[in-house]
């Protein structure tokens, strides 16, 4: 799709790859709003903050009131407190990361469907990660949370397609964030990402694999032992 002159709703816009996100979609042309618990934390320049608390109804709500022209929505906000699955706080700590990770994009792309629609379709992007499709230690919950996401992806692009709503599921490995400042591992930059998915969106496309270790995971299914199933 054209992003010239689309209007775009980025949740958690106020840093790392949502920010990136924000600048990117605002050099394409569009007409962005940036979302975040306190919309005075965005200040990329060329966005409209807006108040949006993606585990409030209330706030969703109120976006959708505010947004009747809104033609691309990014959910892009996301958690990870990275919880052993036997550790005491676990049935917490995935309350809180399926409420965030999953039941918000969930509950902001219901909301949303009928003004895409009513807009010529547009597009849904959901951020994900190459932990939809695999876990490490203490990311079990994690990966579960984003598992549900992606699951969801694809089965809005199966219920939308009617309604010619691109759906695009976007996967990477770490990135230089602020949720990834305590691994010392090779990381890429969320600029870079951001180009990947607002180039995917352009182009149609319905997937996005950022980088080389997302797309080596992906290859990876049809080994005799894939990744996911662990080292031996």
């Amino acid at each position: 799709m054209n992003l010239t002159n689309a209007v775009v709703l980025i949740t958690g816009a106020n840093r790392g790859l949502g920010q990136a996100l924000a600048e990117a979609a605002v050099a394409a042309g569009a007409t962005v709003y940036g979302g975040a618990r306190n919309p005075a934390s965005i200040t990329t320049p060329g966005v409209t903050p807006i108040k949006l608390d993606v585990t409030n109804a209330g706030d969703i709500a109120a976006a959708v009131a505010a947004l009747p022209n809104l033609t691309v929505l990014i959910n892009n906000a996301g958690i990870a407190n990275m919880t052993a699955v036997t550790a005491p706080d676990v049935l917490a700590t995935a309350q809180r990361e399926l409420a965030t990770n999953f039941f918000a994009p969930l509950a902001l792309s219901q909301a949303f469907a009928p003004v895409l629609k009513a807009n010529g379709g547009g597009a849904i992007v959901n951020v994900l990660s190459v932990l939809s499709w695999l876990t490490n230690a203490n990311t079990a919950i994690y990966s579960a949370s984003k598992a549900a996401a992606w699951a969801l992806t694809n089965g809005l692009r199966i219920e939308l397609k009617e309604q010619n709503t691109q759906v695009v599921g976007a996967h990477m490995s770490y990135m230089d964030t602020d949720m990834t400042s305590s691994f010392d591992v090779e990381k890429s930059a969320p600029a870079d990402v951001a180009a990947s998915i607002i180039a995917a969106l352009q182009n149609g496309e319905s997937e996005v694999l950022a980088d080389e270790t997302t797309r080596q995971v992906k290859q990876g299914f049809n080994a005799p032992r894939s990744v996911y199933l662990g080292e031996v």
